[in-house]
């Protein structure tokens, strides 16, 4: 079983850094609404992955993985939200200027909102369902009950995303201190951002069922 987990891990690993949904959502919030909003993002992502793999474990997985409707379905309300968060960073591209002016929004609504987020994105995510479905039934034991090994293999996942992805919000907020010396470039930062965002939601439209 140790040999089977530390190969799952370094799978996971090769998985986590290409480049996809979480990570270039990670990015692109980091540009756009900052760190500290960035790793609730992430922390949200993380928990939207758990969702998934709950739903797995009970077999659902499978079905999304096996229906091309279902996928379809799940891809674009993803794609969609995505897309709807780029255009809201585009037209808010000033907020971030404002912010660092000395605006505040209470921290527990700001925190919450970006939580959510993080979690609607991560749970619609296509690329990462049908990965669980068609990876880590692979990892389980046949002589055991498969769902609390699911449950512990994507909570290994999530942690280890969210660990990758932590690491990129703040590398990429660090970028948007720097670029923010000059307020009108944080302007066009957080509309490169919102460009990234649709984009990623576009991307996720056209990504098609590939397991």
């Amino acid at each position: 079983m140790g040999h089977s987990v530390l190969a799952f891990v370094v799978a996971s690993i090769l998985f986590i850094q290409v480049p996809g949904p979480s990570l270039l959502f990670t990015i692109g919030r980091a540009l756009t609404v900052g760190r500290s909003e960035a790793l609730l993002s992430v922390v949200g992502n993380a928990l939207g992955l758990l969702v998934q793999i709950a739903f797995l474990a009970v077999g659902l997985g499978a079905v999304v993985a096996a229906s091309a409707e279902a996928f379809t379905v799940l891809k674009l309300v993803g794609a969609a939200y995505v897309a709807y968060l780029g255009v809201q960073a585009i037209r808010h591209r000033r907020d971030a200027r404002v912010a660092l002016a000395g605006a505040e929004v209470t921290t527990r609504e700001r925190g919450w909102s970006s939580v959510r987020t993080g979690m609607i994105v991560g749970a619609t995510n296509p690329k990462t369902i049908v990965f669980f479905a068609a990876f880590l039934p692979q990892f389980v034991d046949d002589s055991k009950p498969a769902a609390p090994q699911l449950l512990l293999l994507g909570g290994l996942f999530a942690v280890m995303a969210a660990a990758s992805d932590s690491c990129w919000a703040l590398a990429s907020s660090r970028a948007k201190a720097w670029f923010a010396r000059k307020p009108h470039r944080l302007d066009r930062l957080g509309a490169t951002g919102g460009v990234m965002m649709i984009g990623l939601g576009a991307a996720l439209a056209t990504t098609g069922n590939q397991a």
